[in-house]
């Protein structure tokens, strides 16, 4: 396969074949995120993804199981183009269960429900979306370039076409200012969404991006790890969800969780009040993006 850049993919694809198919990400203004700001975005020549899908084929073997297209929104697409990489992955690979995908609220809500029923008749099973934030007004300050109504919209959009969803969730997004209303709209966003997955990383400010400006000109302020536990409980104790696979064990996280929900809520939020009360947090040294 040929690469453009770093690569990423969410840390549950890590067995996944990494297929590229867009370079960068063509909104690439959300003020926190530095992924894809050495790509300017473009769409690769099907003709070299469908090469790659070969080599892919060819290095692996036909077992493979898992796919993931690559860059940050590769559900862009149009979807005759997105099917006809599907169609070449499930021929190279007879035994694939599953292709993942990032995706965000614009693209998906751009597709009808017939062509998103199309993709899961292809295995394009699993979507990834970064709500981040439940509350607009977080939203529009990091230039998300989607409201929170957006996002869930586009959520149980994709998931009647039988989709499955996992969502993100930023703490600390809100600063030190708004890290209520980051947690209150984030569960009321969450709990509409009902996702499968659900992930909560903790913002790290990195360098050259608009949030890394905002830090040092005073405007936002980084909370403090036992401040993010609280609006992780908060968020945790307000959310309203069926049957949701939740994970806070992101390296980014200084208080790792793992349960379902509503099943082990009080059993997690038990977890970070001692966590919080013992001052229990993971060493800088041993986080991560």
């Amino acid at each position: 396969m040929r690469y453009i850049g770093n690569i990423f993919r969410p840390p549950s694809e890590a067995g996944s074949v990494l297929i590229q198919a867009t370079v960068g990400c063509s909104h690439n203004r959300c003020g926190f995120c530095a992924m894809y700001r050495d790509k300017q975005f473009r769409v690769r020549k099907l003709e070299h993804v469908l090469e790659d899908i070969g080599m892919a084929r060819d290095h692996y073997g036909p077992d493979v199981r898992r796919a993931f297209l690559c860059d940050g929104d590769a559900m862009l697409l149009p979807t005759p183009h997105l099917v006809k990489i599907l169609v070449a992955l499930e021929q190279a690979f007879p035994e694939l269960q599953r292709v993942g995908i990032y995706a965000n609220a614009r693209d998906i809500l751009k597709k009808k429900h017939q062509e998103l029923e199309e993709l899961v008749r292809h295995r394009l099973s699993i979507f990834y979306i970064g709500l981040e934030s439940g509350s607009d007004r977080v939203l529009k300050w990091i230039d998300k370039g989607a409201t929170a109504e957006d996002m869930v919209k586009a959520v149980r959009k994709a998931m009647k076409a039988g989709m499955k969803s996992s969502v993100i969730y930023l703490l600390g997004l809100g600063g030190r200012k708004l890290w209520q209303e980051n947690a209150l709209e984030s569960a009321r966003a969450v709990s509409a969404m009902n996702p499968n997955y659900l992930s909560a990383l903790t913002v790290t400010v990195i360098s050259n991006t608009p949030l890394a400006d905002a830090m040092a000109s005073g405007e936002y302020e980084l909370p403090e790890p036992e401040e993010l536990a609280t609006e992780l409980r908060l968020f945790l104790e307000n959310v309203d969800v069926k049957a949701t696979v939740f994970r806070s064990n992101h390296a980014s996280n200084y208080v790792p969780l793992a349960g379902r929900l509503p099943k082990d809520k009080q059993r997690l939020l038990g977890e970070l009040d001692s966590a919080i009360r013992d001052h229990r947090f993971k060493p800088e040294f041993m986080r991560g993006l």
